[in-house]
């Protein structure tokens, strides 16, 4: 059986000190006083927001950007992306809540929300119509009838997007293609039968469709040239069905940039997506996750040891994949920066690391526990913290938090 780590960083440094902020310095040096190893996440909202703002300025007005809670669920930044986003994508009750409570309805208009998932339960399906949920994706017939059932014991009719996985998108550039079997949404060439039957449903208001084939695209052009697709898809299935179009949601799909990557062109996209023929009274809809918050998010953690073993050098960290599971999931080099703790309260030697290239482990009893590897660094101690930038999304909540039993990672907003 193979372990599965992050590539090798080699030939790359670590960041040097100014790439952290200074506010993030100060916060973390503040932590390293308690005397308590730390372990944290340090989130800037103000960074998450601008993101947002950024996004929104660029788009037309009948574009609408609405915030994938599942990428960064921490309740403060949800609450600081709440003004700049047009809503909520959401996933089950608990994020349900989380962006009812950040965004409440206004008057007798929808909840802000959309909501996705393969397998919604009904408890989920009940709380998404009680709700009042502005679009609950639907996966599935079976799911269709669920959501009818539902609506017609509340006495309502919920608005429904049927989640499509089409059989090709023509576009070039960097996106996931649809039309290989997934367990997400309907099949294209099944459609027209699940409409035929959603449009009977007592209880289901079908508003339109959701299609979320792209995946961490950085290239503006191709993304622009997606969300085309997608309208003109959405116009003429639902011409050629007899459906009533209101929604289209194109999923998120807008990738972040890692080092020596080319960042997402907003203005670019915007400009293009301008151009686009939108029928009147059609919303379309985007969900971006990580594009909003990867920036706003630090991952700090303690390094209790530092030690060579047969030549390799290696800085053991109070945390590891049980809070930061990314670098090793997703097989990335994401890489870090040294925070220098100058106060050293044991008696005892200080191992250090100079000059030399570290790999960065944590402190479960798995080899798998590592989240990067053979990275230059000036200079590394026991007490010093290592610190992950761009780990706003997908950090926290994406973790193995009850792995050996350690503590969770504390959070914290600036």
């Amino acid at each position: 059986m193979s372990v599965q780590l992050p590539p090798s960083a080699a030939p790359r440094s670590a960041y040097p000190l100014d790439t952290l902020p200074v506010a993030v310095r100060h916060r973390l040096l503040e932590l390293a006083q308690a005397q308590v190893p730390v372990s944290a996440y340090v989130y800037d909202g103000a960074v998450a927001a601008e993101r947002a703002r950024e996004l929104r300025r660029a788009l037309p007005d009948w574009a609408a950007v609405y915030y994938a809670v599942k990428a960064n669920s921490f309740p403060g930044i949800v609450q600081a992306l709440a003004p700049h986003v047009d809503g909520f994508e959401v996933a089950s009750c608990a994020e349900l809540e989380l962006a009812v409570s950040a965004k409440p309805l206004a008057g007798n208009t929808p909840a802000p929300v959309v909501a996705a998932g393969p397998a919604k339960s009904l408890p989920v399906l009940t709380a998404l119509v009680r709700a009042g949920a502005e679009a609950i994706n639907a996966e599935s017939m079976l799911e269709l009838h669920r959501i009818s059932r539902i609506a017609v014991r509340e006495g309502v009719r919920a608005r429904v997007a049927l989640r499509v996985n089409p059989a090709t998108i023509p576009v070039t550039g960097s996106l996931h293609m649809g039309g290989v079997p997934s367990q997400f949404g309907v099949a294209e060439p099944d459609v027209p039968g699940v409409l035929r039957e959603a449009v009977r449903l007592p209880g289901v208001d079908l508003i339109g469709f959701h299609i979320h084939a792209a995946s961490n695209n950085l290239d503006a052009e191709s993304h622009a040239a997606y969300l085309r697709w997608c309208v003109e898809w959405s116009v003429r299935t639902a011409q050629d069905n007899g459906i009533d179009l209101r929604h289209v949601d194109i999923g998120g799909g807008i990738g972040v940039a890692f080092e020596g990557e080319k960042p997402f062109d907003v203005p670019r996209f915007g400009e293009l997506a301008a151009a686009v023929e939108v029928p009147a009274g059609v919303k379309v809809v985007l969900e971006p996750g990580r594009f909003l918050v990867a920036d706003c998010g630090w991952y700090a953690a303690e390094v209790t040891d530092v030690k060579e073993s047969y030549g390799q050098d290696f800085a053991v960290l109070r945390g590891g994949i049980n809070h930061f599971q990314l670098p090793t999931s997703w097989e990335i080099v994401h890489n870090m920066a040294v925070l220098p703790v100058e106060d050293w309260p044991e008696e005892c030697p200080r191992p250090c690391a100079e000059q030399t290239r570290v790999t960065v482990v944590g402190e479960l009893c798995t080899p798998e526990d590592t989240l990067l590897r053979d990275v230059l660094v000036d200079r590394i101690r026991a007490g010093d913290l290592v610190v992950f930038p761009y780990a706003g999304s997908y950090g926290w909540e994406f973790a193995m938090h009850s792995f050996l039993g350690h503590p969770v990672a504390e959070r914290h907003l600036l």
